[in-house]
């Protein structure tokens, strides 16, 4: 998912959440099947929206873990990271994208 309008930072930003979502978090286990590439893009925009505007590691923790429970009703596989590691990632790709 890339936007053109967006900066080129912003876009390597959001691959990077497609990247950590798909390959990290990936609550229903479909890291290594190539037609699910795309199944969690749709959460994309709201993370990136998050870590534009400064939201705290527990902020995307927790939207992460309302994903996961709430929306697919999915639990944590075993191989998964937790949400708290994922944000950390997370924010550790913005931070280094857009240093302060």
């Amino acid at each position: 998912m890339q936007i053109r309008s967006l900066s080129k930072k912003d876009n390597e930003l959001l691959t990077r959440i497609d990247e950590v979502l798909h390959y990290l978090w990936d609550p229903i286990g479909v890291r290594g099947v190539p037609p699910a590439r795309d199944e969690y893009e749709s959460y994309m925009g709201h993370i990136f929206t998050l870590l534009k505007q400064n939201a705290s590691v527990s902020q995307i923790s927790n939207h992460l873990r309302e994903l996961r429970v709430v929306n697919m009703g999915a639990g944590r596989p075993d191989y998964s990271l937790s949400e708290d590691e994922i944000a950390e990632i997370l924010m550790d790709w913005k931070e280094t994208l857009f240093p302060v």
